[in-house]
Formats: structure tokens, C-alpha cells, sequence
């Protein structure tokens, strides 16, 4: 918190939280006796006609999230829109904001970056999306809820191979870690561990070249298959490794017969 930001709570005529009871713990820390209503994901199309309403009506009102920077990854868009649209004054007070804190102490390339937000929650989907990352070939910052950290983390080593990555925990907070490898070395960190607790935080540094591979393609895809994997999934993680599209490497499959 800065001076800034509390002197701003004490002077709004409404504090719209994304839950009521966590930020009265905050109020109550820095004695701020202001009434406050709740605006979260669940309630924010409805609730941000009443709240521009207000704002109409002349009144201040301050949008506070659970934790890092209001509107990133968390609501506010809406009512931050129709106000801006209808000649409404709106300040960004800054703080603590778990993206740059993770970008700025990651040691990885900061000069081009891209957030992604947090990562779709079904495998199939969060793959394509990391596909879809891995072609930006700049470093990509992900949030992630510590319950999806393992499968987000075995993905992301089966698109981005032995990528350099940073994985936080708790920024800002009395916890406050840093993982720093690859994917599956932070994945035997985290496995070790009897629980896993915290929104993290994840920087991936771009996707390393393919490494030269003196077998052929079909020999490489029955090594794959060997350690488990289905033949399409051998096939994929092939043409991962090679920098290949899938067509090229299934071309080559049926050419061998």
C-alpha cells in the first residue's frame, strides 16, 4: 500500500470490493471507516450499472481487488468502459501488481514481454494456447491457482521443452518464493512437497531451437512410443522437438509405411 492509495480509501464515498470481508481487513489495518460493496466476477455486469449510476450522481467511488492491481486479471473493465465513455474521470492508483514484480526479478529478457492472464483450465485447450504463445518467441508471464500449477507446469515442458522459467509464489507477501529452472525440474520441486499453497506466478523464457536429431522421424516417434506415449502423441512431441508441423512429421510417417 502507498500513501496514495490510503489517502484515496479515506476519501471515496464507496469502496466496491472483490469480497467485502477480505478488504475490511484492510481497512481496519489502516483505520479507514468507509462503506464498501461488492464487485466481483459473479455480480460485475449488474453491479456496474448501479456503481456508474452513482458515479453520476458525483460520488468518488474506489475499486479494490483481493490482491495486486485492480482490472488485471480481475474485474473492473466494465464499469472502468462506461465510465471513461461517459466523461468520468478514472485514475489508476499504482501498487503491487504480481506481473511486473514476477517480470522484474526473474533475470529472464524484459525488453519484450506478453501476458497471457491465467491459462485455459482442460488440457487440450491450454496446449494450443501455449502453441500459440511459444510462436510470440518473447518472454510470457501466466498467472496460475496453486491447484492447476502441476498440470499447467507439465504442459508447458511438453511445449516449451528446456526453456528457462520462473515460477513465484505469494509476491509482496511473508512467503514470498522463487522457482528457477525448467519445467521439470520446478515439477520434482513442487511434487516433493506434501501441498502446494499461494498464487503463483509464471515466467517463461522463449522456446529454445530444436536440437539437431541424427535419428530419423519415424525412429524418433517409436523412441516416444516406447516411453509411453500414443503414436499421435509421439508424433506431436516429435514435431515439437524439430520445429516441424504436425503435417510434416505425419508425411513422413506414411511415406515409411
Amino acid at each position: 500500500m502507498t500513501f496514495r492509495a490510503v489517502r484515496t480509501l479515506r476519501e471515496a464515498d464507496l469502496i466496491a470490493c472483490e469480497d467485502t470481508r477480505h478488504t475490511s481487513k484492510l481497512l481496519q489495518h489502516y483505520g479507514i471507516d468507509r462503506p464498501t460493496i461488492s464487485y466481483h466476477e459473479h455480480n460485475e455486469s449488474e453491479r456496474s450499472l448501479d456503481l456508474l449510476n452513482r458515479l453520476q450522481n458525483g460520488e468518488t467511488i474506489a475499486v479494490v481487488s483481493d490482491a495486486g492491481t485492480p482490472l488485471i486479471s480481475d474485474p473492473g473493465y466494465r464499469l472502468v468502459s462506461a465510465a471513461t465513455a461517459t466523461g468520468i474521470t478514472v485514475t489508476a492508483i499504482p501498487g503491487a501488481s504480481a506481473l511486473l514484480t514476477a517480470l522484474a526479478a526473474s533475470g529472464l529478457p524484459t525488453d519484450e514481454f506478453h501476458f497471457a492472464g491465467f491459462l485455459p483450465p482442460k488440457t487440450g485447450q491450454r496446449r494450443k494456447e501455449l502453441e500459440r504463445l511459444a510462436e510470440l518467441n518473447c518472454t510470457v508471464v501466466l498467472y496460475e491457482a496453486p491447484h492447476r500449477i502441476v498440470d499447467a507446469l507439465e504442459d508447458i515442458g511438453e511445449v516449451y521443452g528446456d526453456a528457462r522459467l520462473v515460477v513465484t509464489r505469494e509476491l509482496t507477501k511473508l512467503h514470498e518464493e522463487f522457482l528457477r529452472g525448467t519445467a521439470e525440474s520446478i515439477l520434482l520441486e513442487l511434487n516433493a512437497r506434501p501441498s502446494i499453497k499461494g498464487e503463483m506466478t509464471i515466467v517463461v523464457g522463449k522456446r529454445l531451437l530444436p536440437r539437431e536429431d541424427a535419428r530419423s522421424i519415424p525412429d524418433a516417434v517409436a523412441d516416444h512410443m516406447g516411453r509411453g506415449l500414443s503414436r499421435m502423441d509421439a508424433m506431436k512431441a516429435v514435431a515439437r522437438e524439430r520445429g516441424l508441423s504436425k503435417r510434416d512429421v505425419y508425411s513422413a510417417m506414411e511415406e515409411n509405411g
